[in-house]
């Protein structure tokens, strides 16, 4: 009995040892097989186990009047139906304030898994922290990760020149009109060859007939009407210069043109309510024929296609330049993508989700989508079918093809906290009171404590 038992055990033994030897992983067996190992010692796979459904926190600008709101939110349908995973969405304009409540939620550790964020010296402090993942990092684990884009476009970091973000839509930033209002006034649409000084008439002309001239909220959206205010005291090849200080030829520049805001306040060429209002407020403004000229970025476009039903009444020209700055000469670029942060990186789950998200919300397809008549990182380049597009998106097409430079905004060399004294502190400095040379001093002496 005792060796019908003994035998039976080691009939067992064999079994077990055979179903083990067939289970392992066949590419791993080869391999053995073909190799000098004489060790006798056999190499198995464990199976991987599905990722687990997620739910991905996600904060990006496209909300409000951004013209792509829509074709995100579709996106995001679109992707949580096919994925079975979930988004937390936290989009929001991007202004000043949402700069600084992304920030904060990275100091205080609220940042969100992906981010769609600029990738100039706003994402400093969180790219010098380690709370986000370089695409290098990403691509030892995903190889074709962003493999659909020109790595040299991706929009590396100032802070240590490698790429974080995958970038959508690029800009250009141009000055919107409201045709009706120009016609009721009795003026030209500006164009190519408006210089400042003619802008300037056209504007009180404007003023004259009871219109506002150029809808804009310099309490919480000033940042155009800097840059090109700067620009037309630099050129295409100086203005994306930080000056050493506000007394040396490039901070000349910034108050000389900052001086120009504050002139145009005074000749009452900014709505009434310009110190207070909300950008959407101005804007609003505009589409209501009650204000002739809106300087914004490309993804206008989409906005104001989405805000009025008689788009055929609005154009997108150059803003009128003087001294070195043709009006030709524009500002545009790739400034913001998608980031995937270190916290969700560290999740396994989590990482495979927001690798996902990101391929697809980057992909050559919803690109095109997105990009529509701005610029792209595509390796393809984005596919546009003219023949869909409203005239204004046309125009835009327009304004590109005949730019004569390019350059990228100065503000994003400059760190959101920095910006206080002149970008929050602008009602001070048209109204008088707040020194504009004093307050270029002093984002110069807030950049240089950094």
């Amino acid at each position: 009995m005792k060796k019908l038992l003994a035998l039976l055990l080691s009939l067992t033994m064999v079994v077990s040892m055979a179903a083990c030897t067939k289970k392992e992983d066949p590419a791993t067996n080869n391999n053995n097989n073909s190799s000098n190992n004489n060790s006798g010692a056999t190499a198995t796979t464990a199976p991987t186990a599905a990722p687990k459904k997620v739910t991905l926190n996600v904060t990006t600008t496209y909300a409000g009047n951004d013209g792509n709101a829509q074709n995100y939110q579709d996106a995001v349908a679109a992707w949580e139906k096919a994925s079975g995973n979930k988004v937390n969405d936290s989009s929001s304009t991007s202004d000043e304030t949402f700069k600084a409540r992304v920030l904060a939620d990275f100091e205080t550790g609220s940042e969100p898994d992906v981010l769609f964020f600029f990738n100039g010296v706003d994402s400093n402090s969180f790219v010098q922290a380690g709370k986000v993942v370089s695409i290098d990092e990403i691509r030892q684990s995903y190889p074709d990760y962003a493999s659909n884009m020109k790595d040299g476009m991706l929009g590396a970091s100032p802070a240590d020149g490698k790429n974080y973000s995958v970038p959508v839509n690029g800009y250009w930033e141009g000055m919107f009109v409201n045709k009706e209002v120009c016609k009721a006034a009795g003026v030209e649409i500006p164009d190519a060859n408006t210089t400042w000084d003619q802008f300037l008439e056209t504007c009180q002309k404007i003023k004259d007939a009871g219109y506002a001239p150029i809808a804009v909220s310099l309490a919480t959206v000033p940042h155009y009407w800097f840059e090109f205010a700067i620009y037309n005291y630099t050129s295409s090849t100086t203005h994306s210069k930080l000056p050493g200080s506000a007394s040396d030829a490039q901070g000349q520049a910034w108050v000389n043109g900052l001086n120009d805001i504050k002139m145009l306040y005074e000749k009452g060429y900014f709505p009434e309510n310009t110190l207070t209002g909300t950008d959407d407020e101005t804007v609003q403004l505009f589409i209501d024929n009650k204000a002739a000229f809106l300087i914004d970025g490309s993804w206008k476009v989409g906005g104001i296609e989405g805000l009025t039903s008689n788009i055929e009444n609005f154009t997108v020209t150059y803003i009128p330049g003087k001294n070195q700055r043709k009006t030709t000469d524009i500002i545009g670029g790739l400034s913001s993508g998608y980031y995937i942060t270190k916290k969700a990186w560290d999740d396994p789950d989590k990482r495979a989700a927001a690798v996902e998200f990101i391929t697809y919300m980057t992909s050559d397809e919803m690109v095109s989508k997105f990009a529509n008549v701005s610029a792209t990182a595509l390796k393809n380049g984005s596919s546009v079918d003219e023949s869909q597009l409203s005239n204004l998106a046309k125009d835009g097409l327009a304004l590109v093809k005949g730019a004569t430079g390019m350059t990228g905004a100065v503000q994003d060399l400059i760190p959101t906290e920095c910006r206080v004294p002149v970008f929050d502190g602008m009602p001070n400095l048209v109204t008088g009171k707040s020194d504009i040379t004093e307050s270029v001093q002093s984002v110069l002496d807030l950049i240089a404590a950094q």
